[in-house]
């Protein structure tokens, strides 16, 4: 459990969810990226996106937040991420838990005098639907072209589409190499708000 002094907007639960995420990957925070707002398929952003030998979301969801956007943001993260965990205000905790599959994670953030707390709920475990072709989407047009050089697989399609890349690398490589190019790539990425 973390508690953060402040009070219970988006911006303060993400501080504290910040903070935590620091202290529990001190060890491996040499490896480890932190994003905010990750583009995902050009449907959804996560709030928070971890980066190291996982790709892991949180999904902020606070007392003025509602649930209506969750079904789909649950849909899209359920098709990219390895590890997913929601993090909801005590309000909405009952009626957010039937919309996510079982395998995601739940974290209570609570408004107390001293600040914002969060707690563990549920433990996420890992996804059994990753999609090859969502989660190669996560590579910008240079990133995924240099990915096909590097395993001869560049060959007419170098001026196509990204789209063409795209599914050119998806079924050059194992789902288990893919989702390990994409997470070194997300990791070593500059310019991540140049648009893609």
């Amino acid at each position: 459990m973390w508690t953060y002094p402040c009070g219970m907007h988006d911006s303060d639960v993400r501080s504290a969810l910040h903070v935590l995420l620091n202290q529990q990957h001190e060890v491996e925070i040499d490896s480890t990226r932190f994003v905010d707002e990750l583009d995902l398929c050009g449907q959804v952003r996560v709030d928070v996106a971890v980066i190291n030998g996982h790709l892991a979301g949180y999904e902020l969801k606070s007392e003025r937040d509602t649930l209506r956007r969750l079904p789909t943001q649950v849909a899209v993260y359920s098709r990219v991420l390895d590890r997913a965990t929601l993090v909801v205000a005590e309000r909405h905790l009952h009626h957010a838990q039937p919309l996510l599959p079982e395998w995601w994670g739940v974290m209570v953030a609570s408004s107390t005098p001293t600040g914002v707390v969060l707690e563990d709920h549920t433990a996420p475990a890992e996804n059994p639907g990753i999609s090859a072709d969502d989660v190669v989407q996560l590579l910008w047009r240079e990133e995924v072209l240099a990915e096909l050089e590097l395993r001869g697989l560049d060959a007419g399609v170098r001026s196509k589409s990204r789209a063409v890349m795209w599914e050119r690398l998806a079924r050059g490589v194992s789902l288990a190499e893919l989702r390990m190019i994409v997470r070194e790539r997300l990791k070593h990425r500059e310019r991540w708000r140049v648009a893609r």
